[in-house]
């Protein structure tokens, strides 16, 4: 059989974006930025302990543009990776496995990741004017 004849394996160009895919790319991609969020909350703290000063600086950065953005993107990424987590570990008693019950648990999940954020930023802003 020559290299031309051989069959391919099965690739994501060849399959459709379903939400079981969504769910498990994403869920891997917010434990990453939760794990270099967290390294950024240890400056963060490590700054709290060497000053005023030092303090004044990330406060500042986390009061920018982008801080915001970053601080923003983590809330989401922790809001999404906990409620994925629930439903794995609600899959793992056996409970969601219909494919109907995947698809929304799914949906479920990113929309409920959205409204936590939403509302835990509601609260940052209602609280301090700002992050």
């Amino acid at each position: 059989m020559s290299a031309n004849a051989r069959p391919l394996s099965p690739h994501i160009q060849i399959y459709r974006w379903q939400i079981q895919m969504m769910t498990s790319i994403l869920h891997r991609a917010t434990g990453i930025a939760l794990a270099a969020g967290s390294l950024l909350l240890l400056c963060s703290l490590i700054a709290l302990a060497s000053g005023t000063e030092t303090w004044a600086q990330i406060s500042g950065f986390a009061r920018s543009g982008l801080g915001t953005f970053l601080l923003l993107g983590w809330t989401w990424s922790l809001a999404y990776h906990w409620l994925n987590g629930i439903r794995h570990l609600l899959q793992d008693l056996g409970w969601g496995y219909r494919i109907e019950q995947f698809v929304r648990n799914g949906w479920l999940v990113v929309a409920g990741s959205l409204i936590l954020t939403i509302l835990v930023w509601v609260c940052v802003f209602a609280q301090r004017g700002g992050a």
